[in-house]
Order: structure tokens, then C-alpha cells, then sequence
């Protein structure tokens, strides 16, 4: 089977020219989306380096919007090749016979392929709309975006494809990498008080910068409620637009009668990763043995974010000896005597090493989830070793679940005044904290949530302080449900630092090549028990497969004479 070469294209003039006037490029995240997927591409710089890289099917993710972009990209199409793009090629409209629409700023989309649970909440979509012109270029359309609500007028077709000579051009209405980041990072940088929910559920505006007060869903129309009348946001859009992009492009790779393999997100026999983190706040040496005794019962191990003065140092010895993770818990909390500031940040995090005798840990999660600006705590993590952040989850009962859209772990993208980089910090957002609390959800949203993470297998992180596992029986009951329900549907329970080795381990792991007999050849597969899915071309034999993204796919392990070896750092 011959591998389908993929392009993807980001014009740096074009990208210089953004960037001159304040722009972010967010598209360009469609790297990061293929690199969590372990799908291989090549980054094109130029349109004249793509017109003659070779490649079957070019992503354009950032170009010009001349007339040189508009013969290139239809050039190339002609010649034989595909080339998709999210919401851009606007130049292009008229000599495809479409005009471009207005602006969507808020849509929700509804697929065709593979059909999704819930309408996909957009952000900034320029739909097209068909003319007679289209006919001539075969025109097909599928899916629908919407305006403003799941229920709003119409606004025009999700996905357009144009036959142009040998080739296509497949156009999404909706800009599915700004989508992306604008849910996970959030509608631009936290320099003030968020907008709180109407029935109370939500006070975001209590005078403390936060993950939150930037957050682009919608109180009304991203919730769901369970049967116990709990408020949580229910939908992981952005999980489930990696799988629009991801599927989409898979069937175009198949539909060529190519191939193009991915990586599984988890080793082999792993469908879903649970995590529990902890913040030790108080820092009561008892809510640490109470919460040691509750884990050993459980027989999981979790990651503890310590906050200054922590606890005595006995304590630590007991929480490395039980293979326990020991995590930093910046404070900058200005009640509390800290601020934002790097220096304090360097402070802080010199004391834990030196009270916790460790050279330096994987992990940080800042108290009270506070944050400002957009990616200065990444650089902060970045420049002192920290290689994984837990931050990105909610303050308030009503705004517990996929307020950020995902439960991936991901690399997260700069502002334009870093020229829109990858910060080489993992973020592994969280879910809850604590439950059957006054003022935290109840443990009702357990179940959904698991059964959410587990449709997208990513990670269902819960986060529980010690303090209230040692002073609330109730709380101690709900993490032992935690541990319950998950186990019960097949979740491996990891800490932050096993998630954030494996992902980048993974990621290592370049495929090259598959051969005639579905053999792989990959790159950099030192990890154990890594899964190659490989889609199968529609004109070969189906037998046995397993569909994924919406594509049927067979199944290859890497190392699996590695099974059992651990992650080096993982204990």
C-alpha cells in the first residue's frame, strides 16, 4: 500500500504579513492536531515549494489571498492533487462559482460523517454559497452550519467539494484549527473578570483572574444538566472537531486508494487513561495520611500539587515511597501574599524542590487556577523544566466538565507576539474539583463524564484535595466511586507525569512506510506497545476491520516484546 503524502502549507510571508498587523495565526495549529494523531506530513513554506513537493494531498493552512495563491492551489488540484482548507482559499470563491458569505462568529455545525452526538459549536466560520458557476466544477455539499444556535438560520453548507480537472478542492466552512485553540486556550488573554452564568452557578466574576474568565462556550446553550439537576458543560467540541479534521482527511487519503497510518492514542490494551490530582492547600499532615491510606485502598496512584509551606518532611518520603507523583502548585493568589510574576514563580518552585528533595518535577498546577494573559505560565513551565501543566479546568460548580472543550492532552500554541509557536508544555486539563461538596458539583456528573472521555478516549482527570478527603466522609466516598466507575469501563488509572511521558514517547515515533503485506516502518519506536491503525483504500478487502475516525482500519503493535517495560520517569 502506498502511503498518501501529505502537505501542509504555511506561506511564512503570509504568516509575516499576519503577524505585522497583530494577527494571530491559529491556523497553523493543524500541526499540532496531526502530531497528536501521529499522522505524517511535511511543513511546506512556500506555494512554490508546495506547487512541486510532490505531495497527494495539501493542507492549506495559512497562504496568501492573491491571485498567485488562487492559480497555484488550482494548478495543483488539475494536476491530480487534493487540497483542503478550513475556511480559507476566500480568493478563490469566484473562479469556483461560489461568493463568499458573512461571517459567522458564533455557528454550530451539524456533520454528516461520521455523525456527531450533539450540533459542533464553531468559531469565525466565512461560509461559501454555490452559484451557476459552481456546476461546471461538480460541486458537492455536505453537513450544515447554523447561526448562533444549534437551532439558528442557516448560514450555508459545513464542507464543499469541487472537482477541478484530476484533482478536488475540499473547503470547510468553518475554521477548524482557530475552533480548536479558541476552546482550549480560550477567546484571547485573561486581563479581566469572565461573565458569570445567570442561575448563580457560575460566579467567575469574584475578582480573581482565572483559566476561566475566557472560556468560549455559552452558559445556556453548552450545558447539560444530570439527573440530580447538576449543571455541566457536556460536550468536548474541540475533541470533536480533531476527529472532523482527522476522519475527513483519512477518507480523502482512502478515497485516492492510498493509505495514511496513525498512531493510537494509548499502548495497546489501554482504550482510556483516568488521573486524579491533588492540591495540598491546607497542607494538614493528617488529610495527607488519610489521603495516602484512601489511594492504597483504592490501588491507584495519583499526583500531588504541592503549595508552599507543604507539609512536614516525612510526609514526602511516604509520598514518593508509594510511587505517588510530587507535582508543584504555583500561588499566585494575591489574597494569599503571592502575585504573577516570574521571579515568584522561580521562588516558588525552588522551595518545593528543596522541601520535597527533588531535583525538579514534571508537573505544575496553579492554585485556584489562577491565570493571566495568554501564554506566559507556558513560558514560565518551559524556561524552569516543567514539562506539563494541569491549570485549564473549572473554579465553580457550574462550570465543572469540558468547559475548555477537551479532555486531550495537548501542546498549546502563543500569541502572535511569539509568532504563534507550540509551547513545549503538555496541558492535561481537569474536570472537577472534589465532588458532593456544598459548592462543587455532586457525584451524579461521574458517569457522564467518564462516558464522554471514554467515546473520545482521552483522559477523565478528577481533581481532590486532601483536606477534604480527610475532614468530608462524603468526599472520600466520591473518590472511591471515581476509582469504581472508571474501572468498571476500562479506564488505566496514570499520574500527570505517566501521561506526559508517554505523550511525548508516542509522539517520537515517526511512521515511513507501510509495505504491500501492511507491514510498518516507522522511526523512534522506543516506547512499548505503540498502535498503528492503518486505513484500508476502498478497493481493498475490509475483512476484520475496525473503523476509526469513520474510516475502517486495520491494527498494527509496535514492540509489543516491550509489554510491561515502563516509561522511563513514570515511577
Amino acid at each position: 500500500m502506498r502511503m498518501a503524502r501529505v502537505g501542509v502549507l504555511v506561506d511564512q510571508e503570509a504568516k509575516r504579513r499576519c503577524h505585522r498587523y497583530g494577527i494571530n495565526v491559529f491556523e497553523s495549529y493543524v500541526g499540532e492536531v496531526l502530531g497528536h494523531a501521529g499522522i505524517p506530513f511535511t511543513w511546506l513554506k512556500t506555494v512554490e515549494e508546495a506547487a512541486g513537493s510532490g505531495v497527494d494531498i495539501l493542507i492549506a493552512a495559512v497562504v496568501g489571498d492573491g491571485r498567485e495563491t488562487a492559480e497555484a492551489m488550482l494548478a495543483f488540484a488539475e494536476r491530480g492533487g487534493t487540497v483542503i482548507s478550513y475556511a480559507g482559499l476566500n480568493c478563490m470563491a469566484n473562479a469556483l462559482g461560489c461568493k463568499e458569505q458573512p461571517h459567522v462568529a458564533v455557528g454550530y455545525a451539524q456533520p454528516e460523517r461520521p455523525p456527531a452526538a450533539a450540533p459542533l459549536r464553531c468559531v469565525r466560520s466565512i461560509p461559501w454559497k454555490a452559484g451557476n458557476g459552481a456546476a461546471s466544477f461538480a460541486v458537492q455539499q455536505s453537513g450544515q452550519l447554523r447561526k448562533d444556535r444549534p437551532d439558528g438560520d442557516p448560514a450555508g453548507p459545513l464542507l464543499m467539494q469541487f472537482r477541478v480537472g484530476r484533482g478536488r478542492i475540499d473547503r470547510w466552512s468553518v475554521n477548524i484549527p482557530l475552533t480548536i485553540v479558541t476552546f482550549q486556550q480560550g477567546t484571547g488573554p485573561v486581563l479581566g473578570d469572565g461573565v458569570p452564568a445567570d442561575d448563580g452557578t457560575g460566579d467567575v466574576d469574584e475578582g480573581i483572574l482565572k483559566a476561566d474568565d475566557r472560556v468560549a462556550l455559552d452558559w445556556a446553550l453548552d450545558r447539560a444538566r444530570t439527573e440530580t439537576g447538576a449543571p455541566y458543560f457536556a460536550y468536548p467540541y474541540a475533541d470533536w472537531w480533531r476527529e472532523q479534521l482527522i476522519g475527513h482527511l483519512l477518507a480523502t487519503a482512502t478515497s485516492l486508494g492510498l493509505t495514511l497510518p496513525f498512531l493510537g492514542y494509548w499502548p495497546d490494551g489501554v482504550t482510556c487513561v483516568a488521573t486524579i490530582s491533588h492540591d495540598s492547600d491546607l497542607n494538614i499532615d493528617e488529610s495527607a495520611e488519610t489521603t495516602l491510606n484512601t489511594l492504597a485502598e483504592c490501588g491507584i496512584r495519583s499526583t500531588w500539587c504541592m503549595l508552599e509551606p507543604g507539609y512536614s518532611p516525612p510526609i514526602y518520603d511516604k509520598i514518593k515511597k508509594a510511587g505517588h507523583e510530587l507535582a508543584f502548585h504555583y500561588n499566585a493568589l494575591d489574597a494569599q501574599g503571592g502575585r504573577w510574576d516570574e521571579g515568584e514563580f522561580r521562588r516558588q518552585y525552588d522551595w518545593l524542590k528543596a522541601a520535597a528533595g527533588v531535583a525538579g518535577v514534571t508537573s505544575n498546577k496553579n492554585h485556584y487556577t489562577r491565570f493571566e494573559g495568554w501564554g506566559e505560565l507556558f513560558a514560565w513551565c518551559e524556561r524552569h523544566g516543567v514539562q506539563a501543566d494541569q491549570t485549564r479546568g473549572p473554579s465553580k460548580r457550574g462550570n465543572v466538565g469540558f468547559l475548555f472543550g477537551t479532555c486531550h492532552p495537548y501542546f498549546p500554541i502563543a500569541w502572535f507576539d511569539e509568532q504563534n509557536r507550540i509551547y513545549d508544555v503538555l496541558e492535561i486539563g481537569f474536570l472537577t474539583q472534589d465532588l458532593d461538596l456544598p459548592q462543587w458539583s455532586d457525584t451524579s456528573v461521574i458517569v457522564p463524564f467518564l462516558e464522554r472521555v471514554r467515546q473520545v478516549e482521552g483522559v477523565a482527570h478528577f481533581l481532590f484535595h486532601q483536606v477534604h478527603i480527610h475532614r468530608n466522609p462524603n468526599v472520600n466516598r466520591a473518590i472511591r466511586q471515581v476509582v469504581e466507575e472508571a474501572r468498571r469501563r476500562g479506564f488505566a488509572f496514570w499520574t500527570s507525569a505517566e501521561i506526559n511521558d508517554w505523550e511525548r514517547a508516542r509522539r517520537r515515533v515517526v511512521i515511513t512506510g507501510v509495505d504491500e503485506g501492511g507491514a510498518v516502518r516507522a522511526q523512534g519506536t522506543d516506547a512499548a506497545d505503540v498502535v498503528v491503525w492503518i486505513p484500508l483504500p476502498e478497493h481493498r478487502s475490509q475483512d476484520g476491520a475496525e473503523r476509526k475516525f469513520g474510516v475502517p482500519c486495520r491494527k498494527v503493535v509496535l514492540n509489543a516484546e516491550k509489554r510491561g517495560v515502563e516509561l522511563e520517569g513514570s515511577r
